[in-house]
């Protein structure tokens, strides 16, 4: 491997990180250091975690990372669901489709590592 860069899964969250930046630009602004910047930094964390554990000089340590990564991708999730259950977003649907499909691009590259 050349550098994270070169990882689906880091580029597919540097994608998922626009989306949640532009979903959350039309949130009220009384959220601005409330929801929208807690989904705006579990975005964020998601490919900042994966390329500090490609980063890393270990398998073990690499691994850690991705678990971290994950658990980011969990936060957003139910932080886009608050999000929803406050009428602060009407859809979507293609965000939580992108959040589904990185955990399994993570989970995959977990379980290459580990061999």
């Amino acid at each position: 491997m050349k550098s994270h860069e070169d990882l689906k899964v880091w580029q597919e969250s540097m994608t998922l990180v626009e989306k949640v930046y532009a979903l959350t630009a039309s949130f009220p602004k009384e959220e601005v250091y409330g929801l929208t910047s807690q989904i705006r930094r579990s975005a964020v964390s998601v490919p900042s975690n994966i390329a500090e554990g490609a980063g890393r000089q270990s398998k073990a340590e690499w691994i850690r990372f991705l678990f971290i990564a994950q658990g980011s991708l969990s936060e957003l999730d139910t932080q886009l669901k608050i999000a929803q259950r406050l009428d602060y977003i009407a859809e979507a649907k293609e965000i939580f489709s992108s959040i589904f499909f990185i955990r399994n691009m993570l989970t995959k590259l977990i379980n290459s590592i580990k061999v």
